[in-house]
């Protein structure tokens, strides 16, 4: 089975709030909620990948020193296996905004359970809500 690594963040804004994105229609597991990020290209870092999908995709800049690995997810779907790294971020230049047709809320670690997630990013909830 393939293993697709992507790399994800958790960032935090001021007031400790967590951002989270829906993804959009068309896309596979549309409707449901995501921490930001994306897949590992080949030559790149999870560190890398993570900056590219945060400009591309939100218009905000962030460095490798702001990216705290917290956690990671590993879980099988039908036709790969996901490996995903999971960052904490409070510093990064720019306000985020939806630059591919993505809905973007500011979340409490508490409420998190209210937004339906991919199957791969539940188990990272807990762990979010104990570390914030």
């Amino acid at each position: 089975m393939k293993i697709v690594l992507v790399s994800a963040v958790a960032l935090i804004d001021v007031d400790g709030r967590i951002l989270l994105a829906q993804r959009p229609e068309g896309k596979s597991l549309a409707g449901l909620w995501e921490f930001p990020g994306g897949k590992v290209e080949d030559g790149e870092s999870p560190e890398e990948a993570l900056i590219r999908e945060l400009h591309e995709e939100l218009g905000i800049d962030t460095w490798s020193s702001c990216l705290a690995p917290l956690t990671f997810a590993s879980h099988r779907y039908d036709s790969f296996h996901l490996l995903m790294p999971l960052f904490a971020c409070r510093k990064w230049n720019g306000t985020p905004r939806p630059k591919e047709g993505q809905t973007l809320s500011w979340v409490r670690a508490k409420d998190l359970r209210d937004y339906p997630m991919p199957p791969a990013d539940i188990p990272l909830i807990p762990i979010l809500r104990d570390w914030l």
